[in-house]
């Protein structure tokens, strides 16, 4: 398998299925391991379940995963994820504890700060080695190649997708549709929104309280004016905050993905938010 350049419009990776919808046809069983885990032997252990990346090794260097990266695998042979910025999705066929994934296709979104593109790009190359063995042990695999590269991961087990409403939202990043950059350092974990069953946000900007609100419906959010509190804050907490009041004027876009929510306000501001699960 040789790496290619390997980007693919969110439009078009969409229409071919490679996103987040995972797979792989598997054949024959693979054999019991040492004491450090087992192969692959039966389906359940890798398809079908949502795999958090935890770390990659590449020659003899680890990196860790940036929140939420992660990879599904399934059984129609398709697999998809994300590596910290962008959707990525690839053919997958999976013999025994062999697990040989086809050219990978990703979205063009460009991402800045704390290394998610620099772990993304080298998880693609990494998956651009001719092909990986599988353990599965409990709630972790890991993925090695003949080389010695490795990926490690952990599952997390099957649950109701995270409601919008009554769930506190912390934001990860902000940006539009083509970048985004994490949250600063003095405002990281500090920004949060909850909607409300009596049809209001609340929650923090940074900085200030907000309360607005918000009816939602169809994938769409309508904002009422915000009600902040009147807080000068040092540093870019302002700055973070100016820009998620965008989030407020009129109405927006929302996606749901498990413990993740994305908003898309109508200037086309990006909001990336999940829960305090992983």
């Amino acid at each position: 398998m040789h790496t290619q350049r390997l980007t693919l419009t969110l439009t078009a990776l969409a229409s071919a299925g490679l996103l987040l919808t995972a797979c792989g046809t598997e054949s024959g069983a693979g054999s019991e391991g040492g004491s450090g885990g087992r192969s692959v032997e039966t389906e359940p252990l890798l398809t079908g379940v949502r795999w958090n990346v935890d770390s990659l090794t590449v020659g003899g260097k680890t990196y860790e995963a940036p929140d939420d990266a992660h990879l599904e695998i399934g059984k129609d042979g398709r697999a998809g994820g994300s590596f910290g910025c962008n959707s990525v999705g690839a053919d997958v066929t999976i013999k025994g504890d062999t697990v040989d994934f086809g050219e990978p296709l990703m979205t063009e979104r460009a991402c800045e700060g704390d290394g998610r593109m620099r772990f993304e790009k080298n998880v693609v190359r990494a998956l651009g080695k001719e092909k990986f063995t599988a353990r599965v042990d409990g709630d972790r695999m890991t993925l090695t190649t003949a080389e010695g590269d490795r990926m490690a991961f952990t599952s997390r087990p099957d649950g109701p997708e995270a409601p919008l409403t009554g769930t506190k939202w912390t934001v990860r990043a902000v940006g539009d549709a083509k970048s985004a950059a994490p949250l600063p350092k003095d405002v990281a974990d500090k920004v949060h929104l909850t909607f409300g069953e009596d049809g209001k946000v609340r929650g923090n900007l940074g900085c200030n309280d907000v309360t607005a609100d918000a009816e939602a419906k169809d994938g769409r959010i309508t904002f009422g004016t915000p009600a902040t509190t009147r807080k000068m804050c040092p540093g870019k907490a302002m700055t973070t905050e100016r820009r998620l009041l965008k989030l407020f004027d009129g109405t927006a876009r929302y996606e749901l993905e498990r413990n993740t929510l994305r908003i898309t306000a109508a200037d086309g501001t990006v909001i990336d938010a999940n829960t305090a699960e992983k």
